[in-house]
């Protein structure tokens, strides 16, 4: 059996993957069991530069808050700020401080210099702006969307004036308090002025959809999906903070699921742009449903790459990503009758095997779960080996 997988054990590459696929994805998504680790950045780098230049994609996007990435996207198409300011204010949760990600934004500014438009390269992130403490205020999202209508759109058919919004929007530290994401009291999302003000996002939504053609026409279409953009992000924060306030049972699978609604809305909207690689955590992307649980409450849910696969079948692949050892946090060799431990026993540093192939060569012999003994590193789940198109194996991931 392991001469046989070893046989189809490719090369991280761009033809390596296509090999494995049906046809080119609209949306390729590579998985990694776990974050901040510069040698899983720097391959996802790698195949990215060979899906431009062998395969035509034209967008990456990342977990990282979306509204934050327009400012990356600004940097990469026209040049716009510095790429020190870039890293400091176009990611979320930390990413601007890896090197890999630096090099990504500088790699894909070289690469547009001098590019016209429709051949440049395009970044977004496709989070919402969240973090684990907590939600952004959804003033940025509102009130850029409020202003772009009101450039653009008669000022009758506007739901409210931007005075309104900012009173029922108010201090944003009050939609932003860390204490609400364990304490649903401390939570605004079911305020008088947060139910009224998700009631103006969904009519300032409306008018965008009914003025498309005008829109289009008076600016752009990369104005008018930037206003979208502005209008899916309102919306989701506003019903990410209305569940923060539940006291039911199902708050947290409440939340969890909204976040990757959020994601793969995103997701859905950028590949309708171009060819795209998504790059997040296994569990985002992964076919199977998201499982999590805190204490006695198990949340399930349907992750960004389950709803963006049931929307685009075959235009949508997933290729999950395996580590061996991570010893600067304690994963040491994996047990031999694991999938990683299988994986690990292969010559080669990193490479791409057919998960279908590998999960038939297993058969009724199942491999057993990993257990990790760090709480950033998701092991692969046997159960999904059949749910993913490929395995990215890397053997070693050393000290970024």
């Amino acid at each position: 059996m392991v001469s046989d997988i070893k046989d189809t054990a490719h090369a991280v590459d761009a033809a390596a993957v296509m090999k494995l696929l049906p046809a080119r994805p609209r949306v390729l998504a590579l998985g990694e069991p776990i974050h901040g680790e510069d040698t899983l950045l720097d391959l996802r780098n790698e195949l990215f530069r060979q899906l431009v230049e062998q395969e035509g994609y034209r967008w990456i996007a990342i977990e990282s808050d979306c509204m934050m990435g327009l400012v990356v996207d600004d940097y990469v198409t026209s040049g716009t700020g510095t790429l020190d300011e870039v890293m400091e204010r176009g990611f979320s949760h930390g990413w601007g401080a890896f090197a890999a990600n630096r090099e990504l934004v500088r790699w894909m500014r070289a690469y547009n210099d001098g590019r016209p438009a429709s051949e440049r390269l395009r970044f977004a992130g496709f989070d919402g702006p969240l973090e684990i403490t907590g939600a952004a205020s959804p003033r940025q999202a509102l009130t850029a969307l409020h202003a772009y209508l009101a450039t653009w759109v008669d000022t009758d058919l506007l739901p409210c004036t931007t005075e309104t919004l900012d009173r029922l929007l108010g201090a944003d530290d009050r939609w932003a308090n860390p204490a609400a994401m364990m304490d649903p009291s401390r939570s605004v999302g079911q305020s008088a002025e947060a139910k009224q003000l998700r009631l103006l996002a969904d009519d300032l939504v409306a008018l965008l959809d009914a003025q498309t053609p005008h829109l289009i026409e008076a600016t752009s279409r990369d104005d008018w999906d930037r206003a979208y953009l502005y209008g899916r992000t309102a919306i989701g924060l506003l019903r990410y903070h209305f569940w923060m306030a539940d006291t039911s049972p199902s708050r947290m699978t409440r939340l969890v699921s909204v976040r990757d609604q959020m994601m793969a809305a995103n997701l859905l909207a950028i590949a309708e742009q171009g060819a795209t690689l998504a790059h997040a955590h296994n569990g985002h992307l992964q076919r199977h449903k998201s499982t999590m649980r805190m204490g006695d409450l198990l949340a399930e849910w349907w992750g960004a790459g389950a709803i963006v696969s049931a929307h685009l079948g075959q235009e949508y692949a997933f290729l999950a990503t395996a580590v061996g050892t991570i010893r600067h946090h304690g994963v040491d060799a994996p047990p031999s009758d694991t999938v990683e431990g299988f994986l690990h026993a292969f010559p080669e540093d990193h490479c791409l095997v057919d998960t279908r192939r590998l999960a038939a060569a297993f058969g009724d012999a199942r491999p057993a779960p990993r257990v990790s003994p760090y709480y950033g590193y998701s092991p692969l789940d046997p159960v999904h080996l059949a749910g993913s198109d490929g395995t990215v194996f890397v053997k070693d991931v050393p000290q970024s």
